[in-house]
């Protein structure tokens, strides 16, 4: 039987160029449904994301991101903002773990131990991390849907977040998603032996 993840997973890779062609909403909102049912560090969810549809918008965002097509020739752009100030929140916190359904005596210990852990990162860092298991998910879930996608790091970071008039957030990664106008390149990875081993 064909594994269907692993077709997907194959499937997958850096589309630099899209087709005008929009992906329908229902679509959209299947692989945004990826992102937020992904998980996370302590169940804190910290990503937020912003769906640029507008291509004027699109068109100003190229230059400060290194001038990439996929960019404007995507048809969802999806800017993934890692929120750092919100999993230092007390209130979000208790509201996080509240959903646990743990005793008040089991949830201040959990909330402790949290602060513990938090001391210890460097939470910008922390949070962004998160940021790109939501992504990796997106993408996949997307190729699964015969949906392409690109993630990009290429950009003027300050700049962007400056353009899109982000507070208390930045800006961990974005995604292009649409449907690929250039051929496919071969998959190129490291065996398996060179990347795993077992204890």
């Amino acid at each position: 039987m064909e594994d269907k993840f692993l077709a997907a997973m194959q499937r997958r890779f850096a589309c630099k160029r899209f087709l005008q062609k929009s992906i329908p909403q229902e679509e959209i909102e299947v692989i945004l449904e990826y992102a937020r049912l992904s998980p996370s560090s302590f169940g804190m969810e910290p990503w937020r994301l912003l769906v640029v549809t507008d291509q004027k918008i699109k068109e100003e965002l190229q230059p400060l991101c290194w001038n990439q097509k996929q960019i404007t020739t995507c048809s969802h752009l999806v800017v993934i903002k890692a929120d750092s100030a919100v999993v230092q929140n007390r209130e979000y916190i208790a509201k996080m773990f509240a959903r646990r359904g743990l005793s008040p005596e089991a949830t201040k210990a959990y909330i402790d131990r949290y602060f513990a852990f938090l001391q210890k990162q460097d939470i910008d860092c922390w949070v962004q991390k998160q940021c790109y298991i939501a992504a990796a998910n997106m993408m996949t879930g997307a190729a699964y849907r015969g949906i392409d996608s690109c993630p990009i790091e290429g950009f003027e970071k300050e700049k962007v977040e400056e353009y899109l008039q982000l507070h208390n957030q930045s800006v961990a990664l974005m995604v292009a998603f649409g449907y690929c106008a250039m051929e496919r390149p071969p998959k190129k990875r490291l065996q398996r032996d060179e990347i795993v081993e077992f204890r």
